[in-house]
């Protein structure tokens, strides 16, 4: 018996990008759960327990901050410079009217969506937002560090913080808008795994088991 094979398969997410995404949602999830203790501390160690809670809580935050700002670089460069460039060729759907178009048809169930690389351009667009989300939450959690760690690490970024402190207006302005930002990444990580799991049903292709297997499947025309 002969059989024609319906479907091929392509590696798009190679095993580096799939590390550094789940990395990344654990330190999100991480971050935002430490980060809401930290603006209230609703904690108390017993009177006669040593354990600063507090102060554990924080190294956590601090952990998973610069777990976040290692990857978020690494993003940067990998997208820039690594050698498969299926996440670069998603720009010539950003570019391209006829894509948003079917792409914007496609959610609203009247087409198919047929992309140059592994993103659509709303998508494209969405995680580039993001990823500068990410980009600006690291700056100012490093500013933040700055102003309680003053050896190490905090002395030596201390000059460009005092300078992006007097930019932002002031450490509480900086503060606040390290909250407000927390707040997008909340909301882009509900978006985001509802829209995984509705455009693998929707397209019938391997839209979440890709970020752990990094292959997708495709209809033979």
């Amino acid at each position: 018996m002969t059989q024609i094979a319906t479907h091929r398969r392509e590696l798009i997410f190679s095993p580096a990008i799939r590390i550094f995404h789940w990395l990344r949602a654990l330190s999100i999830l991480m971050l935002v759960v430490t980060g809401f203790y930290i603006s209230w501390p609703f904690l108390v160690a017993p009177a006669s327990s040593d354990v600063l809670v507090q102060g554990g809580i924080r190294f956590v935050h601090l952990v998973f901050g610069f777990v976040l700002t290692s990857i978020t670089i690494v993003r940067f460069y990998l997208f820039f410079f690594a050698k498969s460039a299926i996440e670069r060729r998603s720009i010539r759907d950003v570019l391209s009217l006829k894509s948003w178009i079917a792409q914007i048809k496609s959610y609203i169930w009247m087409g198919h969506l047929d992309k140059a690389g592994v993103y659509g351009p709303l998508q494209f667009v969405t995680y580039v937002a993001i990823s500068f989300a990410a980009l600006f939450m690291c700056i100012t959690g490093l500013v933040l560090y700055a102003n309680v760690y003053h050896q190490g690490l905090g002395g030596a970024i201390w000059e460009v913080s005092a300078w992006f402190t007097a930019l932002m207006g002031g450490l509480a302005q900086v503060r606040i808008w390290h909250h407000i930002v927390t707040w997008a990444f909340i909301i882009f990580v509900v978006i985001h795994i509802y829209m995984a799991v509705w455009s693998g049903i929707r397209f019938k292709h391997n839209s979440v088991d890709s970020i752990v297997s990094g292959y997708d499947y495709h209809k033979e025309h």
